[in-house]
């Protein structure tokens, strides 16, 4: 009886805190608003907001526990270093993750994210394996390059949760180091999606930093991180095969110039609209991963990128947009760095 009065004090006083709130601060977010009064309802009916939910699972055979913060056990394919770091960071909070190894099948009951740390090339298969029902579950976790087109063609775009990771695992079982710069102190890392917010809370339960961004912040967002990993890659190949704080260091005009000619393509070829300092963002961050090796990998998924959009104007007799990284590139598979036609 104490119990359930305490409660509806608690749920009194905080209501009148909503409608001092809703008098005199009509600017404040929606989001927070409703949250409080679902915290006042939540105590009134007797519920702390504090303690975890539960949300459906295995045809409601099992329960999925949700703490507030907003994490929740989830599924993981692939137990690298991100994989497993991620998995370490649930642990930490309390749930047991399901990790899916190479050959092994994505549960197709349950419900929760299904985090996708696979490299580029293992993503088709993974799509294909994941069972029709759970695709709106997936969560395309880390990886570098341009996938947006390729999750278009697989239909999974829409209703998938995609991440910019800014953080780096050095070896499997380490912690992962937050990618935070001198000109962003709030941290880089992004998400968008269905499973933003879980992803959020997953990677702050454990001091890292995640910010949450609709789809037209996080597209801007995606393209500045496509454009630091060609061109940091391609500018420290053509300079000897220097690391990336070097060429931050040393060849900053070149960075510049490069990075200034990806923006103007993006803005021309995709409508994208950047926030102003790009190029010193993209420097800032090669300062915090300074030792970062550089090369050219993964070619099909990051320069040819720019080459795709250079031809495909060349035969249409435009001009082309990118013609630093164009000349480059070819210098750089003339020297055998990279392989194409």
């Amino acid at each position: 009886k104490d119990q359930g009065t305490n409660l509806a004090m608690q749920a009194l006083l905080l209501l009148g805190s909503l409608s001092a709130s809703m008098a005199f601060a009509p600017s404040m977010p929606g989001s927070f608003m409703a949250k409080a009064a679902r915290s006042s309802s939540m105590l009134a009916a007797g519920l702390s907001p504090l303690r975890r939910t539960s949300c459906e699972v295995l045809g409601g055979s099992q329960s999925l526990r949700m703490a507030s913060s907003g994490d929740c056990a989830c599924t993981i394919i692939g137990a690298g270093r991100i994989g497993t770091a991620l998995k370490e960071m649930g642990k930490a909070s309390g749930f047991d993750d399901v990790v899916v190894r190479r050959g092994e099948k994505i549960p197709a009951e349950g419900s929760g994210p299904i985090y996708v740390t696979t490299r580029n090339d293992d993503l088709k298969g993974v799509i294909s394996a994941c069972p029709p029902s759970r695709k709106g579950d997936l969560v395309f976790y880390g990886q570098n390059g341009y996938i947006e087109d390729f999750l278009k063609e697989e239909k999974v775009f829409d209703d998938s949760t995609k991440v910019l990771v800014y953080m780096a695992v050095a070896k499997l079982g380490d912690k992962p180091t937050d990618g935070i710069t001198d000109l962003n102190p709030e941290g880089l890392t992004a998400a968008t999606g269905k499973w933003a917010e879980q992803v959020a809370a997953r990677l702050r339960g454990s001091g890292l930093t995640c910010n949450v961004l609709n789809e037209d912040e996080f597209r801007a967002c995606m393209f500045e991180k496509h454009m630091w990993i060609c061109t940091f890659m391609l500018l420290g190949v053509h300079h000897g095969g220097i690391t990336v704080g070097e060429v931050e260091s040393k060849h900053k005009e070149d960075v510049f110039k490069m990075v200034e000619e990806m923006k103007k393509c993006l803005e021309v070829e995709r409508g994208i609209k950047f926030k102003d300092g790009v190029p010193e963002r993209l420097c800032a961050y090669a300062r915090s991963v300074a030792h970062f090796p550089t090369a050219l990998k993964e070619f099909s998924w990051r320069n040819k990128f720019w080459l795709d959009i250079t031809r495909a104007r060349q035969g249409k007799g435009a001009e082309d947009l990118t013609p630093f990284h164009t000349k480059l590139l070819l210098k750089a598979r003339d020297d055998g760095a990279v392989k194409f036609d």
